[in-house]
This record gives structure tokens, sequence and C-alpha cells, in this order.
């Protein structure tokens, strides 16, 4: 019974250790997707003066790129600066309801157009960045 017992405390620690590495795993999926579309932004910028909330339009007008990440875990959106300014922007990438990534103590990740990255959550699980 105690040989159960100390396998069965094994397990749960080896369970949440597991599960702390995937969501920082997954984590990756949302920060590569804001660096792409950071850069996308910075495109357009070149191109046309001004950066775009249109993450799915056709270029010049939007970036014609996707706005759920390539491994489905975060979702992305744009907008302008604080101030209304289509001369900055604002990235980000929240994990897509009801996906396992939603409980991440993260959050919400952001980017905007000087390269400042922040989150909504706490770091209880690593850097978020």
């Amino acid at each position: 019974m105690i040989v159960v017992a100390v396998i069965a405390v094994l397990a749960s620690l080896a369970y949440y250790n597991y599960s702390r590495y995937a969501f920082r795993a997954r984590r990756a999926d949302g920060r590569e997707i804001l660096l792409r579309l950071a850069a996308a932004e910075e495109r357009s910028f070149t191109n046309q003066n001004a950066y775009t909330t249109d993450i799915a339009g056709v270029p010049p007008g939007g970036l014609g790129l996707d706005a759920t990440s390539s491994g489905g875990h975060y979702t992305v959106t744009v907008t302008w600066g604080t101030s209304g300014d289509p001369n900055t922007f604002v990235l980000t990438a929240k994990p897509v309801a009801g996906d396992v990534q939603s409980n991440d103590a993260c959050a919400w990740l952001r980017i905007d157009n000087v390269g400042n990255k922040t989150w909504t959550g706490n770091t209880t699980n690593g850097s978020c960045w």
C-alpha cells in the first residue's frame, strides 16, 4: 500500500510539472504569431506610411494573414494605440476560448509598435515573453 501511495504522489508531481511545461511550450505559439504580425505591420507602415487594423485583408490595405496562430492556441487582434493614432498599433494574442491554453498564468500576450512586450496575467510559470 505504501508503494502505491508513493507512486501516486510521484505521478501527481510529474503531471503538474508536465502541464506547466506544456503551457510554456504552447505560449511560444502566441509569441510567434505576434512577432510575425508585428513584422507585417512594419512592412505595411513602410509601404502605406500607416499601420493597419485589418489582419486578414488583402494588401495594401490589410496584411493578408491569418489571425489564428499556427498551433490554433491563440487568436490575435490589432488596434491602433491608445490615442487612436494610425501611426501606432497594439497586437494582442488571446488564448482561444475553451482551449487548454486559456488556463495559462500569463493570459493575454501583447506587443506594440515600439516593441514593448507585455502580458495581462502573472509570471508564476516562467517568463511570459
